[in-house]
C-alpha cells in the first residue's frame, strides 16, 4: 500500500473528525503530503484510528528525512498532523464559554475530549503507568510508576546542545506554546490550545496536562511569565478557579527549592476532577482562630502537617489562610527543630489546595519548610536516605494529596525484588538490598502469585514514611503539641 493511500486514509478520518469535508480531501492531502514527503512507501496500518494513522505517517516523514528521528522532532510531525482535527484557539474559545453559559461541566468535557482526541493529551503512553493502593492509616494511598514520558534521547540532548537558544518561549508553561512548531530542544505543541480566563481581570489560562497523573489532570497558568510565589492572593485565586471549574480541585506547588515543584519560574496551579486520600482525610484537631469564628479550622488527619478551613465567603477563607501564611513565614520553634530561616534565607512556606465542599469554599495548608542540614543534606523535611531507593525527588503537590510519582527504573528493579523474595537467584540493586532482605524476613509465604503484590504494599508504606519525613510537626505527642503551639500563634480563640 502507498504513501498516498496512507495519506488518503489518514485524511478521511480528519474529515470525519472537524469541519472539513470532502471537498477539502485534494488540498488536505497536498498538506499532509508536504509535511510527510512522496518518496517513501509504507503499508497503512489496517485501522481508520486518527492516532494510528498519523504514527504511520511519522515513520513516512523520517524515512523520507523530512525530519530527524529525535523523540522532540518526531513529536513535533505528530502534532503538526493533529492540528489539522483542532480548530484554532479563538474557535475553541468561542465554544468553550459558549457551552459553559449553559452547562460548564459539558464545556470542560467538550475540551477535555478535544484534548485527548488530538493527541495532546498522550493517552496511550498514560496507558503504560503502573499504578495501585496502599491502605494505611491515612487512607488509601496511590502510587504509580511513570512510564509514560519518554526517556530522554541522547541524540536529541546533543543535538539540543548545538542550538542557539531563542528564549521562545520562555517556558513550557507559557501561552506562546500554543501552536508552537516545537523543535529539537523544546517540545512540540502544534495541537495545543489554551482556555482564556479571568481573574480580578487579569487574563489566565486553561489547559489538560499531556501526560496526565490522574483523571483530567489540568493546568492553570499565568499568561505572565513571572516566577511562583505563594501569597495571600495565591488564597484568592485558587479559591475563584474552584468556584468558576466545577467539580475540579485546584492547588499550588510551594513557592521554595527542595519542597517547591519543578517548575518555579512561571506562576501556575494545577488541578483536575479527582479524589485524593488527603481529601478524604478527616479532621481530627478542632480550631477555632479569633475573629475568624466564622471560618471552621482543624488540623488534618494526614502524615503532613495540614490545616484545614471551610467557610461561605472566599474572603474570609483566604483572609485567614494568608494570616496563618505570616505567621508561619516568621514562625521558629527550635524545640522540634522548625526554623524561619538562616543566615537571610527564608525556609517557610505553604502548599495550598482548594475545592469547593457541599457549597463551602475549603483550603487545606500544607506547612513546608526546606532547612537542610549535615544530616540531612537533601533536606530535613525530605525523603530521608533510607527510602530514597524508592522515592528521591521533591515532595511536591501531588504527593502531598497522597499520590506518589515514583520513577520508571522501578517498574524493572521491583521485578527483581518480587523474584529474590521468593528464593530466585537474581542481583538486587545495591540501594534496594537491605529493603529487600527485610521483606524477606518478614514475608514467609512469597509465591509467585503474590510475591509483586507484597512487594507494591511495601512501596506503599515506604511512601506514606516519606510523606513524614516531609511532615514539620511529627506525629508523635511531641510534635502535636509542637503543632498547637504553632496554632496558638495564629491566634487560637480562649
Amino acid at each position: 500500500m502507498s504513501a498516498e493511500t496512507l495519506v488518503d486514509r489518514f485524511v478521511t478520518a480528519v474529515i470525519a473528525a472537524s469541519d472539513y469535508t470532502a471537498t477539502d480531501h485534494i488540498y488536505l492531502v497536498n498538506r499532509v503530503l508536504n509535511i510527510v514527503g512522496e518518496g517513501h512507501q509504507q503499508p497503512a496500518p489496517d485501522t481508520d484510528e486518527l492516532i494510528d494513522l498519523k504514527d504511520a505517517l511519522v515513520a513516512v516523514a523520517v524515512a523520507n528525512g523530512k525530519v530527524g528521528d529525535t523523540q522532540n522532532e518526531r513529536d513535533a510531525v505528530g502534532a503538526e498532523l493533529m492540528n489539522f482535527i483542532t480548530p484554532a484557539p479563538s474557535i475553541v474559545n468561542r465554544h468553550f464559554w459558549d457551552t459553559y453559559q449553559h452547562a460548564p461541566q459539558e464545556a470542560l468535557a467538550d475540551f477535555f475530549a478535544l484534548s485527548k482526541r488530538n493527541d495532546y493529551i498522550k493517552t496511550r503512553a498514560i496507558a503504560k503507568n503502573i499504578a495501585f493502593t496502599h491502605p494505611s492509616e491515612y487512607g488509601d494511598i496511590e502510587i504509580t510508576i511513570n512510564l509514560s514520558k519518554p526517556e530522554k534521547d541522547p541524540k536529541q540532548i546533543a543535538l539540543a546542545k548545538k542550538v542557539k537558544a531563542t528564549g521562545y518561549p520562555k517556558c513550557n508553561l507559557c501561552m506562546e506554546n500554543e501552536g508552537y512548531q516545537g523543535r529539537v530542544d523544546h517540545a512540540a505543541r502544534a495541537n495545543h490550545r489554551i482556555i482564556r480566563f479571568k481573574i480580578d481581570d487579569h487574563e489566565w489560562g486553561f489547559q489538560y496536562s499531556p501526560y496526565a497523573y490522574f483523571n483530567e489532570h489540568c493546568i492553570y497558568l499565568d499568561s505572565v511569565h513571572e516566577e511562583m510565589v505563594i501569597n495571600g492572593t495565591t488564597f484568592k485565586n485558587l479559591l475563584t478557579i474552584v468556584q468558576q471549574f466545577p467539580g475540579y480541585f485546584a492547588g499550588s506547588n510551594a513557592d521554595l527549592p527542595i519542597v517547591g515543584g519543578s517548575i518555579l519560574s512561571h506562576e501556575h496551579y494545577q488541578g483536575g476532577r479527582h479524589t485524593f486520600a488527603m481529601e478524604k482525610a478527616p479532621l481530627e484537631t478542632r480550631l477555632v482562630f479569633a475573629d475568624y469564628e466564622d471560618v471552621t479550622a482543624g488540623i488534618v488527619k494526614w502524615p503532613m502537617s495540614v490545616i484545614r478551613l471551610n467557610g461561605d465567603d472566599l474572603d474570609r477563607v483566604s483572609a485567614l489562610a494568608a494570616k496563618i501564611l505570616d505567621v508561619w513565614r516568621n514562625y521558629t520553634d527550635e524545640a522540634v527543630g522548625v526554623r524561619a530561616e538562616t543566615n537571610g534565607e527564608r525556609h517557610h512556606t505553604i502548599t495550598p489546595i482548594a475545592r469547593m465542599r457541599n457549597g463551602q469554599y475549603e483550603l487545606d495548608l500544607v506547612l513546608r519548610d526546606n532547612q537542610t542540614s549535615p544530616k540531612y543534606p537533601d533536606g530535613i523535611f525530605h525523603p530521608h536516605k533510607e527510602y530514597q531507593h524508592i522515592k528521591k525527588e521533591n515532595i511536591g503537590l501531588i504527593e502531598v494529596m497522597g499520590l506518589a510519582i515514583l520513577p520508571p527504573r522501578l517498574k524493572d528493579e521491583l521485578a527483581v525484588v518480587a523474584d529474590y523474595i521468593q528464593g530466585k537467584n537474581v542481583q538486587v540493586a545495591a540501594y534496594h538490598q537491605q529493603w529487600a532482605d527485610d521483606i524477606k524476613a518478614r514475608h514467609t509465604d512469597v509465591t509467585a502469585e503474590n510475591a509483586m503484590a507484597i512487594v507494591q504494599d511495601e512501596v506503599g508504606a515506604v511512601f506514606v514514611k516519606v510523606l513524614e519525613c516531609a511532615g514539620v510537626f511529627k506525629r508523635d505527642a511531641v510534635g502535636q503539641q509542637a503543632f498547637m503551639r504553632f496554632a496558638q500563634q495564629v491566634g487560637l480563640k480562649e
